[in-house]
């Protein structure tokens, strides 16, 4: 193996050793991945980055960012082997993208503001694409994005040509409205129904969060967490109360956790 340790390394580097680890003598599990295989790690490391970042955690940032760049450094190799693309074209690729979406730094285009700027991105984007429709851009978004995300992005896409609400108000409205929906599905519908209903109910609740400027998926992760901390302070209520939480009422497991929610709310005040 011709390879030379140095004391740091580089971004040839590690294209280097990819093409080491997958090449003949190299690694036997590196050899033997494709893009479906690893497919399931690329969104892993990415979610990784993702919570280094919410936990404003910078040197567990560099090394997920590390593990992410490793995935676009496989996907490429692998590519590369059967003839496609390789990391350098991944790399001229999107320094073509840059380059054109912004015009008002490379071209003769302006943008005074972030939203002219992302105005420019869009459009420039569109036309690229051949998109001549808001449909056809909304087609673009990946169904492979989380609902939330996905749901949000074409709600931003359609409103581009005016088709919103003026206030939050409609919204909300329209929230009601397909709860209301849910109830009569819940008690006469198929299950086909409910979900469909279920999921105009989440459409429309992200829909309210987007006139609210809020993140639906960071909104919904807070919660998560918000519901694991509230529901160990019941468990720990329960422990200290002799309450066999499998067996008992739920009447009596929901004024724990009424009483839990109040203390919370006051120390939250007492904090502020």
């Amino acid at each position: 193996m011709n390879f030379t340790e140095k004391p740091n390394y580089d971004f040839n580097d590690l294209v280097e050793i990819v093409k080491i680890l997958r090449a003949p003598g190299g690694c036997p599990w590196d050899r033997a991945q494709t893009h479906e295989s690893i497919r399931s790690n690329f969104i892993e490391e990415t979610y990784e980055a993702v919570e280094a970042i919410d936990n404003s955690d910078a040197e567990l940032l560099k090394e997920e960012l590390g593990d992410v760049l490793l995935q676009v450094a496989l996907h490429s190799e692998i590519e590369s082997e059967s003839g496609g693309f390789d990391i350098n074209d991944v790399c001229d690729g999107i320094c073509k993208k840059l380059i054109i979406r912004h015009p008002h730094v490379f071209g003769d285009k302006t943008a005074g503001d972030e939203n002219e700027a992302l105005q420019n991105w869009d459009a420039v984007k569109m036309e690229t694409k051949s998109q001549k429709t808001q449909t056809e851009a909304m087609l673009s978004v990946s169904r492979a994005l989380p609902a939330l995300m996905r749901s949000e992005k074409i709600q931003r896409k359609s409103s581009k040509v005016g088709f919103e609400w003026d206030t939050v108000d409609g919204a909300m409205n329209k929230l009601f409205e397909e709860y209301n929906e849910l109830k009569v599905a819940i008690e006469h519908g198929s299950i086909d129904n409910q979900c469909e209903e279920l999921g105009d109910l989440l459409f429309s609740v992200v829909n309210v969060s987007r006139y609210l400027d809020i993140n639906s998926e960071q909104a919904l992760y807070k919660a998560c967490d918000k519901y694991i901390g509230r529901f160990s302070m019941v468990e720990q209520l329960a422990s200290e109360r002799g309450i066999d939480m499998k067996n008992a009422e739920l009447s009596q497991l929901d004024s724990l956790w009424e009483e839990v929610k109040i203390k919370q709310k006051q120390k939250n005040m007492e904090v502020n």
